[in-house]
């Protein structure tokens, strides 16, 4: 609930950025048109408040899977799992950064966005299907940039589709594989992060085997010493450095 809270907070720019049809509060009378027949080349009003509704509620869900949101939290994460400090940095430090450091990975993308869909949705040269098509075409570039073949793949015989041009993959099977390509690069990461702490802890564990102090616990010995080597390489720069150039 915590990070829902926190993600909801974020989430309006994120939605303005995405659904263009959230900025369609045009007045059009007393009365409210809620016609189906298609006669007009856009949404009435009635449906694009259904859709702005529909995507408020899948808000947390949009900014978590569909960015680079996962990659960022779950490093993080390990981070301080790595370094072995017990609530240090605190869950919501950790979502905060991600959060922002999700903004600004993604600024390049949500400024083609609004350039491309949302001024000219304002300025009335496109419809808001139009606008919503464009928003999700760049949002589709930037998650197969990052998604694996293989993954493509797969999920594409799980949904018993042959193979399929980049340009007619369809939402359901690029998400899914954006996830899980995203949680296995985020893994890979973290053990990489968890190596040269590991090296440590051994070594301060064979040293206290060695001097006979083998109900003194390794963790207390080894943390200052992974606390040192963490400052004296600048740690956090070089996890963010690494995590934004991953995207790249």
């Amino acid at each position: 609930m915590r990070l829902l809270r926190t993600t909801l907070r974020y989430a309006l720019p994120l939605l303005l950025l995405m659904a263009p049809q959230f900025l369609a509060a045009q007045a059009a009378g007393p009365s409210l048109n809620v016609s189906f027949d298609g006669g007009g080349d856009d949404y009435s009003t009635a449906i694009q408040l259904l859709i702005f509704m529909t995507l408020l509620t899948l808000a947390p869900s949009i900014i978590m899977l569909m960015t680079c949101f996962t990659r960022i939290v779950i490093v993080l994460g390990f981070v301080g799992k790595a370094l072995g400090t017990t609530g240090v940095p605190s869950s919501q430090i950790i979502v905060g950064i991600s959060l922002f450091l999700t903004f600004f990975v993604m600024g390049p993308t949500w400024n083609k966005i609004y350039d491309e869909a949302i001024t000219p949705y304002q300025q009335e040269t496109i419809t808001s299907k139009e606008a919503l098509d464009l928003a999700s075409g760049h949002m589709r570039q930037f998650m197969l940039r990052q998604t694996d073949a293989n993954d493509l793949e797969f999920f594409l015989e799980l949904a018993n589709m042959g193979p399929t041009s980049v340009r007619e993959l369809p939402m359901r099977v690029v998400i899914p594989s954006f996830v899980i390509s995203e949680l296995r690069r985020a893994f890979e990461m973290g053990f990489l992060i968890f190596v040269p702490f590991l090296i440590i802890d051994f070594i301060v564990a064979s040293t206290l085997m060695s001097m006979g102090m083998m109900m003194m616990p390794p963790t207390v010995i080894s943390l200052p010493f992974k606390l040192l080597l963490f400052v004296l390489v600048d740690g956090w720069t070089l996890v963010v450095r690494s995590l934004v150039q991953s995207f790249n």
